[in-house]
């Protein structure tokens, strides 16, 4: 949308009126600058059926992944429902489901391997915040110093996904490394903040240490620093936390997010005292020589 200075406008401005974020809205914007690309016009001026075979497009040829897919009709459906109110019945942009698959974990042991091999003092405070709290990485470049309230025992988290703010737990633990880390570093306000500037910490820099920090430990599994989260979620339920506790303290809109950490629990702890002993009251011994099988 570059030479459509009017549309990217109202665009942004539409977004900015629904409280999108600055992430959403660049995202929202490529996908619909790329359909005016790839048709070489204005997005007002393509056709429905123009789209739908732009999408097609990116599933079949350019092989996209179905949530990259998913994401650029999300984009479009806001563009041109929202944007230029055109009618969802005669302009129909259709949305593929995404497939639920769940995340992978890591264990208490990578976790202190990961630890053990990140260099950077900061990173591994950086990563103990993910773990101990279950914060986004979003959210943990954003703290700052007077988020921690040493005297509660919690975290504030200041503006979350979906423009909320919380509490969440802090943990003796972690409170024991954040004391560290400030008698090192003694940061002023951002808790993380970026090197010669009043800035936080961007998140790219983060992510890559954690790639890096994977690779080192050699840790095989997919995926990216959202694992500490995961981690963190499942261990709180399997210490005993209740489900809508939980949800409060990761910030989930939905309790049904939150319920899919109860398929990675441990399924003897997630069972409980509720599991029986078929084998009680029954007789194990093994059976004489001789005796009939059966």
């Amino acid at each position: 949308m570059t030479k459509m200075t009017k549309l990217r406008e109202q665009m942004i401005q539409e977004m900015t009126l629904r409280g999108l974020s600055q992430n959403t809205q660049r995202t929202y914007l490529q996908a619909v600058s790329q359909l005016a690309v790839h048709h070489g016009r204005s997005p007002s001026q393509i056709s429905n059926r123009e789209v739908k075979a732009y999408l097609f497009h990116l599933h079949q040829n350019k092989n996209y992944a179905t949530s990259t897919c998913v994401v650029a009709a999300v984009a479009l459906r806001f563009f041109y429902h929202k944007t230029l109110g055109r009618s969802r019945v005669d302009f129909d942009v259709p949305i593929g489901r995404k497939p639920r698959r769940l995340p992978q974990l890591l264990r208490q042991d990578e976790v202190t391997r990961l630890l053990a091999h990140t260099p950077i003092f900061r990173h591994r405070v950086f990563f103990l915040a993910g773990y101990s709290a279950g914060l986004r990485v979003s959210e943990i470049v954003k703290l700052r110093c007077l988020d921690i309230d040493s005297s509660r025992m919690v975290i504030r988290v200041e503006q979350g996904k979906g423009a909320k703010d919380r509490l969440t737990v802090l943990s003796p633990g972690f409170l024991e490394v954040l004391r560290e880390y400030w008698r090192r570093t003694q940061p002023s306000d951002f808790l993380f903040p970026s090197p010669g500037t009043r800035r936080h910490l961007c998140t790219g820099a983060i992510k890559e240490a954690f790639r890096s920090a994977k690779r080192r430990a050699k840790i095989h599994k997919p995926g990216g620093i959202h694992m500490l989260r995961h981690a963190s979620a499942t261990e709180m339920l399997e210490a005993g936390v209740e489900i809508h506790t939980l949800q409060g303290l990761l910030g989930h809109r939905s309790i049904q997010t939150t319920t899919r950490y109860l398929h990675l629990m441990d399924p003897a702890l997630r069972a409980g005292s509720a599991l029986p002993d078929l084998l009680k009251g029954i007789e194990t011994a093994r059976p004489s020589i001789g005796s009939p099988p059966g």
